[in-house]
């Protein structure tokens, strides 16, 4: 029996006659962070996107507590748990601030626990708390940022999916970032972040996969994989 909240095996996803993830397989613990790492092309958001149910052209199992959610449509996975912050991250720019909040919690009925939850997402980012009547459209690419992560927190997930949180940040908000990260863990959620910071990634995450044209060529501890030569090399620009 599977200790892994999370279990995907032999997970292959095509774009036509592409191939873009090969057969891979991914757990991920309860209470952890997990990360993927790897170049553009490599098959991390592919992935992604594959557990939230956004590809249906996909072969494999994804099983998410116990129950195969392979195909799942994207509605019925987030309401089982599983919330992403997508690349890009899509908030919706005619929104307010606060009207994206409320689209997180679409599908919930819990008046005070979507109360608190908007509470603890407007500590976690008090930018947007200044913000809240602001068109999402009108923020700086780091609060918008910050609204993707906060809706997606709104949805209450027991896994948060995140898709490189950190693209295109200045260094002192990717450190906000990846904090934010850490102190979501710490509230018991579980997340798998995809990200090509591959050192902050690493140094934050209690597991990691590295992934080359589709398939995992290595995993490991977070703080394993940041020492091992070969990701230094390749992923960290360190000349071994």
């Amino acid at each position: 029996m599977s200790d892994a909240l999370l279990e995907i095996k032999e997970l292959n996803v095509y774009y036509g006659a592409i191939h873009a993830v090969k057969g891979i397989s991914i757990s991920v613990k309860e209470g952890e962070i997990t990360t993927l790492i790897g170049a553009n092309g490599a098959g991390k958001t592919s992935t992604l996107n594959s557990i939230a149910g956004l590809i249906r052209n996909k072969k494999g199992s994804i099983v998410y507590n116990g129950k195969d959610i392979t195909h799942f449509k994207a509605d019925a996975i987030v309401k089982s748990g599983i919330s992403l912050s997508p690349e890009g991250r899509r908030i919706f720019p005619n929104l307010t601030v606060d009207e994206n909040l409320k689209m997180g919690a679409y599908f919930r009925k819990d008046k005070d626990g979507i109360k608190k939850d908007r509470e603890w997402v407007l500590e976690l980012f008090p930018r947007l708390k200044e913000r809240l009547k602001q068109m999402g459209g009108t923020l700086s690419g780091g609060e918008q940022q910050m609204l993707a992560i906060a809706r997606a927190l709104m949805a209450n997930p027991s896994i948060l999916m995140m898709d490189e949180p950190s693209l295109g940040l200045a260094p002192l908000l990717v450190k906000e970032v990846f904090e934010v990260i850490e102190t979501v863990k710490k509230e018991g959620k579980t997340v798998l972040l995809v990200e090509q910071n591959a050192a902050a990634a690493l140094s934050i995450a209690d597991y990691g996969y590295v992934l080359e044209t589709g398939t995992i060529v290595l995993e490991g501890k977070g703080k394993e994989l940041l020492a091992n030569d070969e990701v230094r090399r390749a992923y960290l620009g360190v000349t071994v």
